[in-house]
């Protein structure tokens, strides 16, 4: 009998740390969390303005960007009845599948890499740079390469998300590509455009989505984390970030994870979400059956945020 007395032992060793460890995650989803208000907001009128080779090729309004990869890959620009016309040059495939974008001042668009199902010989490659599409000619290139950023097999994903500052000329960029199911090692760079100069850089923080907000509290950086359902800030002062963040808000649904951020109308956002979990299931591509829309809007007499599924 003594001899299976260390059997016993180890087995139940593993028994009471499983229970443990869905107690521990149990508790985490039940417990209350304080919610911290960055003050009221209003949208405002950003000085992004369109690529301008558009207006040259006289493609006509409403116009639409598509990062879709349903019908095109890479970016394309819908347009025409029901944007059944698009501009697609094969040259912008080359670089695969984007993430997200953002436009600046001058009509130049940022890109972010996207890994998409299918795991190709430059996938892993890709993902460590921005891509830029020039606003006049129209060419698309690797406009900054991070080297430090590395995606690899058990996690494919690396440059995720970015937003710009057009008060300063610069890119807020986020990484998660030494991040696993268990350890948060996510990165937020911050570029600036003129030199390339990394300004600063925290670690900490899964963003899987980023969205610029000024409110009557001051700026911040909101961040979609790609870990739990909660939105997160940080502060920004004096053109730096705070190397704090602080939880905004939480989803209704425990297991979606915010992919986009846009500010709405007063005291409001636009959020959409997917069930992440750093594969290339649900990640990619346009599912509509994955992705939920929720309007969330600060309720200043109740001090609280209310939602609003578009889904439903």
């Amino acid at each position: 009998m003594r001899r299976y007395l260390p059997i016993f032992i180890a087995l139940l060793l593993v028994v009471v740390s499983t229970i443990l460890v869905v107690h521990l995650k149990q508790k985490s989803k039940n417990s209350p969390v304080k919610i911290a208000h960055i003050g009221e907001f209003e949208k405002k009128r950003t000085c992004a303005i369109q690529p301008l080779f558009l207006s040259t090729l006289k493609v006509p309004q409403p116009i639409a960007v598509d990062l879709s990869q349903q019908k095109y890959r890479g970016v394309a620009f819908l347009f025409g009845p029901n944007l059944s016309q698009a501009v697609h040059p094969k040259s912008w495939k080359r670089f695969d599948h984007f993430s997200s974008y953002i436009l600046d001042k001058k009509g130049n668009m940022y890109l972010t890499p996207m890994p998409y199902i299918t795991i190709e010989p430059n996938t892993f490659k890709f993902q460590k740079s921005i891509y830029k599409l020039n606003s006049h000619s129209g060419k698309l290139s690797v406009w900054m390469t991070i080297d430090e950023v590395k995606a690899g097999a058990n996690n494919p994903f690396g440059l995720i998300a970015l937003d710009y500052d057009c008060e300063d000329n610069t890119l807020w960029v986020s990484a998660i590509d030494e991040s696993n199911y268990t350890q948060s090692r996510g990165v937020i760079y911050h570029i600036d455009i003129e030199s390339k100069k990394i300004l600063q850089k925290i670690e900490g923080l899964d963003a899987l989505s980023l969205k610029l907000i000024e409110t009557q509290k001051g700026k911040f950086l909101l961040a979609g984390s790609s870990r739990d359902n909660a939105l997160y800030a940080y502060e920004i002062k004096n053109r730096s970030l705070s190397t704090t963040f602080t939880k905004v808000l939480e989803l209704p649904d425990f297991n979606q994870r915010i992919r986009k951020i846009d500010i709405g109308s007063k005291n409001s956002l636009r959020l959409q979400s997917i069930p992440f979990t750093y594969t290339l299931v649900a990640e990619t591509g346009e599912d509509s059956t994955v992705r939920e829309n929720y309007h969330a809007r600060w309720n200043p007499s109740l001090a609280k945020w209310e939602f609003g599924s578009n889904n439903h």
